[in-house]
């Protein structure tokens, strides 16, 4: 019997671009936004059609990828807001 490795996925943001920052910008406002559907009860499925606990465990799921979704359309400026933001304080940390 040979030994089996298992190794671990290191969990990674998506590839957006080669600014890391602007990468995590993009992120947040992604986070912000399926915030928002969730709060606005978006995706949720009407009571005739599935449901149940398992439907509300991966809903954040959806919300979440619909939400980079318009973020990589263009999303709302959000993301670039918050990346002049985090720009300014990084370079005043210099």
């Amino acid at each position: 019997m040979t030994p089996v490795s298992l190794t671990l996925a290191t969990p990674q943001a998506p590839a957006t671009g080669p600014d890391p920052l602007m990468a995590a910008a993009r992120e947040l406002e992604a986070t912000f936004l399926a915030e928002m559907f969730a709060s606005a009860q978006l995706g949720a499925a009407p009571k005739a059609f599935g449901g149940g606990p398992g439907e509300e465990q991966f809903a954040s799921f959806l919300r979440l990828e619909q939400a980079r979704g318009m973020v990589a359309a263009g999303g709302i400026g959000l993301a670039e807001s918050l990346f002049e933001a985090m720009k300014e304080r990084s370079h005043g940390a210099d």
